[in-house]
């Protein structure tokens, strides 16, 4: 599974961005994506993830409630629109994907196999 991300770029805070992740490759249906992020400094951290099969959602605190994951399983795409967006959401994005992964692993960066090369956001105050 190869990953391409796309979309970041320089906002100002309360903006909004949406992030691709395309897909090329063999995925199977128990297959999870994610989106992560990491800051200059900071672990590389969680953001949002969904599940191929059946579409099942899960976010992290602080994108609750202003990102929303979503996939189009016909064009292999994840997609993660983020609104409302502050000066600490600032990070280089990285859309991932595995295969087996459970709820109790599902917002663990360990879990992931495939990685895409990562997508800057800037969120200015």
């Amino acid at each position: 599974v190869q990953l391409q991300a796309s979309g970041g770029g320089l906002v100002q805070a309360g903006g909004s961005l949406r992030l691709s992740c395309a897909y090329s490759g063999r995925t199977y249906s128990s297959e999870a994506s994610g989106w992560f992020r990491q800051a200059p400094g900071k672990e590389r951290e969680f953001v949002a993830a969904i599940r191929w099969s059946g579409g099942s959602t899960y976010y992290a605190d602080s994108a609750r409630g202003r990102f929303t994951i979503s996939r189009d399983s016909a064009e292999k795409m994840v997609f993660l629109q983020m609104n409302n967006l502050r000066p600490e959401d600032t990070a280089v994005y990285y859309c991932a994907a595995g295969s087996a992964i459970g709820l109790a692993t599902i917002k663990l960066r360990s879990a992931y196999k495939y990685w895409g090369q990562g997508t800057q956001v800037t969120v200015s105050s």
